[in-house]
């Protein structure tokens, strides 16, 4: 019997970067979100492990020994003796290398699949683990419900109860190498860069109060990214300019951009706006929880 799940897309509502360590890691800390819009990962029991790759965009994809699906599966396969396994069938939707968790998320959605094909609880530790050395993301992915990620992301916060962000999201086709932007970021081993703290988020604020706090964040790697690829200031721009647009921000280390707006037709009307003037931009309404 085929298993299907989504790997939707995850949105770092803000990313503060708190400090280099001396192992040359970054600690942030970072309100996390997922979009309506996904990719779509399909796993046919019973057969070898292997990995099929369908969709708009595939064939950025890259190498397919190097995919996180792979990667995540025989992460935990060392972890599980005798794992059944079996033949993922991707479809591929989401940018890739653009800053909204694409392939992470395909992996935990691997991680999901072999662990209800198995049986396995999504809280058994091995499962976690495997996540962990697959991807830095991977992890937040696992359970793609809005929380807070710090340190390298292995420390993840609770749920926070769902409350609907609509936003449009907007990537120019540009392709970003996290190591690059953090190079540019450019903080010395030892360095901290927390100018203030992290706003407080939980499930005692009401949707305006959750909304402000996420407007006093800030993405810390949107200045460096913008130096790396100029386009993102203009998709910032051109998102700041939509109707009702109430905070224009980069996700993760770029070049995917978000605006967010104050009901779900003003949100479409934007990204219909923005899809005719950009028409080589990926444009798309969601929902973020």
């Amino acid at each position: 019997m085929l298993l299907r799940t989504r790997a939707p897309a995850k949105i770092n509502l803000t990313l503060h970067v708190v400090r280099r360590r001396n192992d040359g890691y970054h600690d942030l800390e970072s309100l996390v979100a997922f979009a309506g819009v996904a990719d779509i990962l399909d796993l046919v029991p019973d057969e070898p492990l292997a990995l099929h790759i369908s969709g708009p965009t595939a064939d950025a994809s890259g190498k397919l020994d190097d995919n996180l699906v792979l990667k995540a599966a025989r992460a935990l396969a060392e972890r599980v003796p005798e794992l059944k396994l079996g033949r993922f069938m991707l479809v591929k939707r989401l940018p890739v290398g653009a800053g909204i968790g694409g392939g992470s998320s395909d992996a935990a959605a691997a991680l999901r699949l072999l662990a209800k094909l198995n049986t396995i609880d999504l809280a058994d530790a091995r499962l976690h683990e495997a996540a962990r050395v697959t991807g830095a993301d991977v992890p937040v992915c696992l359970h793609p419900r809005s929380k807070l990620m710090r340190g390298t992301g292995d420390r993840l916060g609770p749920h926070l109860a769902p409350r609907p962000l609509f936003a449009v999201l907007v990537n120019p086709g540009v392709h970003l190498e996290t190591r690059a932007v953090f190079g540019k970021l450019g903080l010395k081993p030892g360095e901290d860069r927390s100018l203030h703290e992290h706003p407080l988020f939980h499930d005692d604020l009401d949707h305006a109060s959750y909304f402000e706090a996420v407007g006093r964040g800030r993405n810390d790697m949107e200045r460096a990214a913008g130096e790396l690829a100029p386009v993102i200031s203009d998709v910032l721009a051109a998102l700041s300019r939509m109707q009702d647009c109430r905070l224009a921000r980069m996700s993760g280390s770029g070049s995917t951009c978000f605006g967010l707006f104050g009901n779900r037709i003003a949100a479409r009307r934007a990204a219909a706006e923005l899809g005719r003037d950009h028409p080589r931009w990926w444009v798309t309404a969601t929902v973020l929880r």
